[in-house]
């Protein structure tokens, strides 16, 4: 087995069309002005610097928990794809249920469901309901004036 995977074909089929429609996105619809060009999962990834979580799981569950107990008025939106291999629900719900917040923060933490896998924009159904859930959870995030 190799060290990195040569082929993924969940990945290729999407990789340039991808790619261009973010490119023409922020530079057309953002105005984003760049000479970079922007590449998905470049060889980056092979040599990032996970610093003190060398050859661990990344948990970042106590820095959250710590972030919406100084700042109460912190919420946080969950996306979640019953499909997701790289990052699974149900890790995600187990996490978020074992974060130790106080009951009145826990209001602040919304989940979202998705019938599609890590990358949930990709499944229009999916994409649908999660535009709503964002624009619900922005509306709710906003105080009455």
């Amino acid at each position: 087995m190799g060290e990195v995977h040569e082929y993924d074909p969940s990945f290729t089929v999407i990789h340039g069309v991808y790619t261009a429609m973010f490119n023409n996105y922020v530079r057309t619809e953002l105005g984003f002005e760049s000479d970079l060009v922007y590449e998905i999962l470049t060889g980056l990834y092979q040599t990032w610097d996970y610093g003190k979580n060398q050859n661990q799981y990344v948990n970042v569950a106590e820095t959250l928990r710590g972030a919406m107990t100084k700042n109460r008025y912190l919420k946080v939106f969950v996306g979640n794809g019953y499909y997701d291999l790289a990052t699974p629900y149900f890790a995600t719900e187990y996490t978020f249920n074992h974060l130790g917040l106080d009951t009145e923060l826990q209001q602040n933490i919304s989940m979202g469901h998705y019938e599609a896998g890590h990358m949930m924009y990709m499944h229009k159904p999916s994409i649908v309901q999660l535009k709503q859930d964002l624009d619900d959870f922005i509306e709710a995030a906003i105080p009455p004036q």
